[in-house]
């Protein structure tokens, strides 16, 4: 992977205080996980932003290095990889994401 890729995913990361890497878009996810990430973080009101990685085959792959992690969706809150969607639902269910978006001052939608 190039630098160029791991620096515009940096960028993305850092200006975005909550990133969702998804395929598709918030209102049209292109897959099951990625609408349950979603449905997650509407559900408690957060504003994201997120990234269709069907748009760029670099980032795409490249997130996947960035991250050490394997699939697509991938969440950051404040810079921190949180996880997946089967992550995200974890933490919901147990309140540990609310809880992390309460103490990083994640924005309401």
């Amino acid at each position: 992977m190039t630098d160029e890729v791991q620096d515009r995913i940096q960028g993305l990361v850092d200006s975005n205080d909550v990133l969702l890497f998804m395929k598709g878009s918030p209102l049209f996810p292109q897959c099951g996980f990625s609408s349950r990430a979603v449905a997650i973080l509407n559900h408690l009101g957060v504003a994201f932003e997120s990234v269709d990685v069907l748009q760029d085959q670099g980032i795409r792959q490249g997130i996947k290095a960035y991250s050490d992690w394997p699939t697509i969706p991938q969440l950051y809150v404040k810079g921190e990889f949180v996880g997946g969607s089967d992550i995200m639902m974890e933490m919901f269910e147990s309140g540990e994401l609310q809880q992390l978006l309460a103490d990083k001052g994640a924005a309401k939608a």
